[in-house]
């Protein structure tokens, strides 16, 4: 291992910056280290390039900032979370790698996705800058996240078709809407910015949601684009020269199904925030496995979608992030545990089928004891020891190491 990056398998996807942001913040948030902050941490593992991890988020976010395309949106790159979806390689050579290829970068291709990924973590900066007293860090932040919010919400949601598109490509032409003849709708969009609100106060999330009901779910969850691409398409790159229904043309994506879930957290929908987790968690779907035909005890990346004729086959067991999204799905979307700066913070989404749920969290040397009982009284209070709070954010008391926490739904 060189520690050195990955360059040499593909590198230009701005998406990428943006995570670092996300992991340093919820570890932050999770064990109130913020000391991490002040390391000297190099670039590529450089020596001699080191800046403190702080300097590395506001460079992350920066980037983004400094990458913005004709309609106010982040510039996609060689691609964005979806390698697949390369908006600038236009690759015509058999077997080449989409990863490597030349990237024909025209600064015109952006991203929705990576649009609400900004949003979502600027935020989530913001947050961690004004607590840690970096009120000019938090303003310069928080004017950019204001105003590809309203880019989003002005050149990024399809009104037509009632979801968040998911770019433009390198001529300026619509990707993931209703003008297109194929991938008209694609799964990342609509959780990631329904995730981060925008456009809440409209009723975009709620109507992105809906519509990815109608048109991306089948029988294991929901899939990452409908309808798929029939032929490869030059300005679109690897996703159109999978057979439909197969790998990210139209496969349900264990990955990011977690994010839809997490967006009908976001928008109070329990039952279908239940009803999507449970289409592909593999103690729910163990009696389909000679469908399924993977590990009956493991997620796989990929579930061929309903184009496919081994619909419902699951594809590479074992290989991305679908189990750690859909615990953070679980535990903090659907039971709603989230680690906060300041403490635990406690507001379930949880669906009617659960009559009541107990867990032990351990959270910074501390131990709760959580009893979340589902009466469907509509209203969430919450006692602590014994007293009753007015708040779902349960505050840390240094003389205090055991919590007995008692929540009525």
């Amino acid at each position: 291992m060189t520690k050195c990056g990955n360059a040499d398998v593909g590198s230009g996807f701005n998406d990428d910056p943006l995570w670092l942001v996300a992991a340093t913040v919820a570890y932050i948030k999770e064990t109130g280290d913020t000391k991490i902050l002040d390391i000297p941490t190099p670039f590529d593992n450089k020596k001699g390039s080191e800046k403190s991890l702080y300097d590395h988020l506001l460079i992350s976010l920066n980037h983004t900032i400094d990458n913005l395309g004709p309609h106010g949106l982040p510039l996609i790159g060689r691609a964005d979370w979806n390698d697949c979806l390369n908006l600038n390689c236009f690759s015509k050579t058999d077997g080449e790698s989409f990863q490597t290829v030349e990237n024909n970068d025209t600064h015109i291709a952006e991203s929705v996705f990576i649009a609400g990924m900004f949003v979502k973590y600027g935020k989530e900066f913001v947050e961690l800058a004004n607590h840690l007293g970096k009120k000019d860090d938090a303003k310069h932040i928080q004017e950019y996240v204001d105003s590809i919010e309203k880019a989003t919400i002005k050149y990024g949601f399809d009104y037509d078709g009632g979801w968040f598109k998911r770019a433009y490509d390198a001529y300026g032409h619509e990707v993931g809407s209703s003008k297109c003849e194929e991938g008209k709708i694609f799964i990342e969009p609509q959780g990631f910015c329904t995730m981060a609100g925008i456009g809440k106060d409209l009723g975009l999330g709620k109507k992105a949601l809906e519509a990815s009901k109608k048109y991306l779910y089948d029988d294991w969850g929901a899939e990452l684009l409908n309808p798929p691409y029939s032929s490869y398409h030059l300005e679109l790159g690897e996703i159109s020269s999978y057979p439909e229904g197969v790998k990210e043309n139209g496969a349900v994506f264990n990955h990011n199904n977690p994010w839809l879930t997490l967006a009908f957290c976001e928008e109070g929908e329990a039952e279908d925030a239940f009803d999507l987790y449970k289409r592909n968690a593999p103690s729910f779907i163990e009696d389909k496995s000679e469908i399924h035909k993977t590990e009956p005890y493991v997620y796989s990346q990929m579930i061929a979608g309903r184009y496919s004729p081994c619909y419902g086959q699951a594809k590479n067991s074992w290989l991305t992030g679908s189990a750690t999204w859909s615990f953070v799905a679980l535990s903090e979307g659907i039971l709603g545990i989230k680690p906060q700066f300041d403490g635990l913070e406690i507001k379930p989404c949880l669906s009617k089928e659960f009559k009541e749920v107990k867990i032990k969290r351990k959270f910074r040397n501390c131990s709760f004891d959580i009893d979340i009982i589902n009466k469907g009284i509509g209203n969430e209070t919450l006692t602590v020891n014994g007293k009753k709070q007015t708040s779902s954010l349960i505050k840390l008391d240094k003389d205090v190491k055991n919590y007995s926490v008692i929540v009525n739904l």
